[in-house]
């Protein structure tokens, strides 16, 4: 797809910092229908590292590439205004690659969810020095509550975190930490027999590594999702050394609002026993609905009529992505 040079600055100025990247990233995954995001970031150097893992409805393989072309989007949702602009347009992603050294999906299929890795030079992208201050909320004299501190990637997260209470979950931490909440996460989401007696591969990727047996496996599986970490470290992870981190929301009421009582690491380790399963034939049936009403708009469009809808589910969202391929 030709890139026009209007939105090539446009993207300039929409990405000025490695906070935008990450806002960005959380809206994307968001509009896929997830309802858990993990961040796993770090520094070396001016080099910023972001890798995020959600359990939303996943890319096919033929986007992958795509995605971060002007326009394309994966997802069925229309271009909606929330506090942070205007989002779904197919515009985030290619934003993200133009302001970034590497910016790709590291894997993702429908139903497994996403996995995607963004890689910033901060010599060129900034970011907000102070990137350890966690944010906090602090009562004013008019008796409302205001939330102070820098605008960190902490601060970004969790103002989207807040923002999304009761619908998303978001979890940022170092690769390890992250690995630690997944491993964590993946117990909890499966019982002991399907640990035993399943197969991992048909899991959602932020489940896979609960159905990890030993430190050699648990590295292999993690870097399969873009966590690179040592089998030391994974060991240290499956021991319990490496503590899973708190959601972002649980942490910021606990340093806000202070309590000796003891809060759980998050609610959203519960097993949810409510996992939507659809048979191949209603999969089947939904894209051959999709497929004949997208033939019957396609021609006023100029749009090709021979591409193949699918369609993916997730926790909250069932996704109906068809490819836009003009005529002309």
């Amino acid at each position: 797809m030709k890139t026009s040079e209007a939105e090539r600055r446009q993207a300039v100025q929409d990405i000025r910092s490695s906070e935008d990247i990450l806002i960005e990233v959380l809206r994307n995954s968001r509009d896929a229908g997830a309802t858990r995001i993990f961040v796993a970031t770090g520094k070396e150097g001016p080099r910023r590292c972001f890798q995020v893992i959600d359990d939303g409805a996943g890319i096919p393989a033929a986007m992958h590439q795509r995605v971060f072309e002007p326009r394309v989007t994966s997802k069925l949702e229309s271009a909606h205004l929330d506090k942070w602009g205007m989002h779904g347009r197919g515009m985030a992603l290619y934003s993200i690659a133009v302001n970034s050294q590497l910016a790709e999906i590291t894997v993702s299929q429908p139903q497994m969810g996403t996995s995607l890795r963004v890689v910033t030079d901060t010599a060129v992208l900034g970011e907000k020095v102070d990137q350890s201050a966690f944010p906090v909320f602090e009562k004013q004299e008019s008796g409302a509550y205001s939330m102070r501190g820098p605008k960190n990637l902490l601060r970004t997260a969790a103002e989207f975190a807040l923002e999304h209470r009761g619908q998303v979950e978001v979890y940022l931490g170092s690769p390890a930490e992250v690995c630690a909440t997944l491993y964590a996460y993946g117990l909890a989401a499966a019982s002991p027999s399907e640990r035993a007696f399943g197969r991992p591969e048909e899991r959602p990727y932020v489940e896979r590594l609960g159905f990890c047996a030993d430190s050699g496996d648990f590295a292999r599986v993690a870097s399969q999702i873009g966590l690179e970490v040592s089998e030391r470290t994974a060991r240290r992870v499956m021991d319990g050394e490496v503590p899973p981190l708190p959601s972002l929301l649980t942490r910021l009421q606990s340093e806000s609002f202070a309590s000796k009582e003891k809060r759980p690491v998050s609610r959203a380790f519960r097993r949810d026993a409510r996992r939507l399963k659809l048979e191949s034939e209603d999969l089947a049936m939904l894209a051959q609905k999709a497929r004949e009403a997208y033939r019957e708009l396609a021609p006023r469009y100029f749009l090709n009529e021979e591409v193949e809808p699918s369609v993916a589910y997730g926790p909250q969202a069932i996704t109906i992505t068809i490819p836009i391929e003009k005529m002309l």
